[in-house]
């Protein structure tokens, strides 16, 4: 399994970003995919996930903001942030969603900072 982040890098409060995630080595299209984040010290946190049909939810802290999309034809799910706010910062991972469906290689993920 290789799951490839990119996309991120550094915005100003207020600020969009759009982040990637390729998949392989698992057929994608039956796996309910989500994006997750983790900062120094803290556990990594689900804040979007999608099923293979599309069904989205979101943690409380990104709703209104976030919106996770999947494109099976491309193996690849997306995350697309408006709004973003310095708590918003972190490493964020795509991975299979719920963390119990998640597969035990995360990549190297990609950083997002949020400057006040």
């Amino acid at each position: 399994v290789q799951l490839q982040a990119s996309g991120g890098g550094l915005v100003q409060t207020g600020g969009s970003l759009r982040l990637s995630c390729a998949a392989s080595g698992f057929i994608f299209n039956f796996v309910p995919m989500g994006w997750y984040r983790q900062t120094p010290g803290k556990q990594r946190e689900l804040v979007a996930s999608i099923t293979s049909g599309g069904r989205t939810d979101y943690a409380d802290s990104v709703k209104g903001r976030f919106t996770i999309s999947r494109d099976n034809a491309k193996n690849t799910v997306y995350l697309s942030m408006n709004r973003l706010k310095p708590e918003d910062t972190a490493v964020y991972y795509c991975n299979g969603a719920p963390l119990l469906r998640a597969f035990g290689s995360w990549g190297q993920g990609t950083q997002v900072t949020v400057s006040s």
